[in-house]
């Protein structure tokens, strides 16, 4: 059962910022759910995030009668989907070439229809169960601030007409009605985006799924999944007909999957609330999310109540996939972060920082999201930062791959793709660390020479985009 504890909403910001993600501060009141463990299941998901709630909650929409049990190492949303940008976004991290090369045209156009799709069903499912998650599609805009930027973004928009994705190319002046950026030359614009809080939307989603009678036990860890069987971490097993991992990043800390996911850190920053006059001078008025075309990828959004959210990658990735709580703090690149906004959007100059916080997000080998289902296992993830959306696409798959549901989700591409298992170490370490620094020099290069980056295919082929 669902017993309250209260969030850090309310506390002051005043001094440095608060070492947490501005989106636990400001979520309202969260249940913690506890309860009796059962010994036997229908189904069992290992993790509380959007992956394993999504599943849950479209599993009991289609058969109610199920027992669906969710466990979850430390409390709902602890995970990248508590900590993420907010981008609810039809964006892929592989290119439709990629996937028509093994799948076909019409499959990658019913693949990018159904992408799409999920951005209005993830606004609907928020109206139907009265999540304040402040869901509003103000679609996505990515800056142009070189000559060689310009060069990539307009291919961009030429690639994807082949392709229906909808981006479109804006001039200055359109893109700083927009955003009111510093040394703007123009930007890309998609209108399949929406903005969300996401740990609101994951305590809302947690809540529906606790309504429609699944089980949620938070606190519990997992030590081994297997077909049929669970292993927790006090030696518990639980049996159940189908196992479900929806771990992400932790996922390279199960036995036997370590080489499956490799997580890579993305931190995050926040500013204090702005007023309507200093929103005025900025832009962002329909709450378009915003980033840019250079090869470090950055990403902003404007917050349910009125601040700057900015992040981006750079961040490295840690021997052997550790993850720990020290690394979701790096000032190095907080510093970097506060700069690059700073420089984009000068009206934020004197805008104190309140929040710092950061947090792995899981990258299969050849940067390919990936669900399936068999012989009682499944699994989805892989997403690349890009989970929010998928990850309501991967539970509805996930929930008919488990139904045995024939359906036009289950004969979408990405379901079983199979990613090579990253390098062991040292080439891991080596390899990843490797494509992040190369993004940096890429964009070095291009602010030296003002022409795309001859480096920018070495990124590419590095993180599968060719």
């Amino acid at each position: 059962m669902p017993t309250q504890a209260l969030s850090g909403e309310g506390s002051t910001h005043s001094g440095s910022p608060v070492r947490a993600p501005l989106w636990w501060d400001t979520a309202g009141t969260a249940p913690s759910y506890t309860g009796e463990i059962p010994q036997t299941v229908d189904v069992l998901i290992a993790g509380a995030g959007f992956t394993g709630l999504w599943t849950a909650y479209y599993l009991l929409e289609h058969r109610p009668d199920l027992s669906v049990l969710i466990l979850e190492a430390e409390h709902v949303g602890f995970g990248a989907s508590g900590r993420n940008g907010g981008w609810v976004s039809s964006f892929w991290p592989v290119e439709p070439d990629r996937i028509a090369a093994s799948h076909g045209r019409d499959a990658t156009m019913d693949f990018i229809a159904a992408v799409r799709e999920t951005i209005d069903e993830v606004g609907a499912v928020c109206g139907a169960e009265e999540i304040d998650a402040g869901f509003v599609k103000g679609g996505a805009l990515s800056l142009v601030r070189s000559p060689a930027q310009q060069v990539r973004a307009r291919e961009e928009v030429g690639h994807g007409q082949q392709w229906g994705l909808d981006t479109r190319w804006l001039d200055r002046d359109e893109a700083r009605e927009r955003l009111h950026g510093q040394d703007v030359l123009g930007a890309t614009f998609n209108p399949h985006c929406a903005r969300v809080h996401p740990r609101r939307l994951v305590n809302g989603l947690a809540a529906a799924v606790h309504r429609r009678g699944g089980m949620i036990r938070e606190r519990t860890p997992v030590a081994r999944l297997t077909r049929k069987v669970v292993v927790l971490g006090d030696g518990r097993r639980i049996s159940a007909k189908h196992v479900l991992r929806a771990t992400e990043a932790w996922t390279s800390h199960l036995p036997g999957q370590e080489r499956d996911i490799a997580p890579v850190y993305s931190l995050m920053l926040a500013t204090a609330p702005l007023t309507a006059e200093q929103w005025a001078t900025i832009g962002l008025a329909e709450r378009e999310v915003w980033g840019d075309h250079g090869h470090v990828v950055i990403y902003g959004q404007r917050t349910v109540d009125d601040r700057m959210a900015f992040g981006g990658r750079g961040a490295p990735y840690h021997f052997g996939s550790a993850i720990r709580p020290e690394f979701d703090q790096d000032q190095r690149v907080f510093d970097d972060l506060a700069r690059v906004l700073r420089t984009i959007l000068p009206q934020l100059e004197e805008v104190p920082i309140t929040h710092t916080w950061g947090g792995p997000l899981g990258i299969a080998r050849d940067w390919h999201p990936s669900v399936g289902y068999a012989d009682g296992f499944g699994w989805a993830g892989g997403y690349v930062g890009d989970g929010v959306a998928a990850t309501n696409l991967a539970g509805r798959t996930l929930a008919d791959l488990v139904l045995d549901r024939r359906t036009a989700l289950t004969r979408l591409p990405w379901v079983g793709h199979r990613s090579p298992r990253w390098e062991p170490e040292p080439l891991r370490w080596l390899g990843v660390n490797a494509g992040l620094r190369l993004a940096h020099l890429a964009d070095a290069e291009e602010a030296r020479t003002g022409s795309p980056a001859k480096l920018g295919s070495v990124v590419d082929r590095l993180t599968g985009g060719h």
